[in-house]
């Protein structure tokens, strides 16, 4: 068997080119960057009032939420207040009452939240706290 000492590339190509990967990779970084913008994370948008003086709450709650539209929100699941005095009534006959926080738009109807705050301390519940935003200095 013989071998060639130097192998050469045939004629006229003396480099490699790297042009369709560049096109490739640049189509690719496009592709993502579009994609990812799409990408709407689930969740009740909400605009928490901010206070100079609130708490950071480390143990699990019931969350209560209602949007700027004045919907109301059982761990983001829709919710009437009728159904949600049956709610917090099991809860609290089961023994296995939570603290509750009721998460509101700043935009939210004061009555709407005042009626949630009426039937929590109807039914018996004994912790109910307000989320906002802590307002920066």
């Amino acid at each position: 068997m013989r071998f060639r000492k130097h192998l050469e590339l045939e004629k006229g190509q003396k480099e490699i080119n790297v042009t369709p990967l560049v096109d490739v990779v640049f189509l690719l970084l496009i592709f993502f960057m579009l994609t990812s913008s799409f990408i709407v994370l689930p969740g009740i948008k909400i605009n928490l009032p901010k206070a100079v003086t609130s708490e950071v709450i480390k143990e699990k709650n019931i969350i209560i939420t209602v949007n700027s539209e004045n919907v109301i929100y059982l761990n983001d699941k829709p919710i009437t207040p009728s159904e949600l005095t049956g709610f917090l009534e099991a809860t609290v006959k089961s023994r296995q009452e939570k603290p509750l926080l009721i998460k509101a738009d700043k935009d939210t109807q004061l009555g709407i939240v005042v009626r949630i705050w009426d039937i929590c301390r109807k039914v018996g519940v004994s912790q109910i706290n307000i989320a906002t935003t802590q307002e920066t200095k």
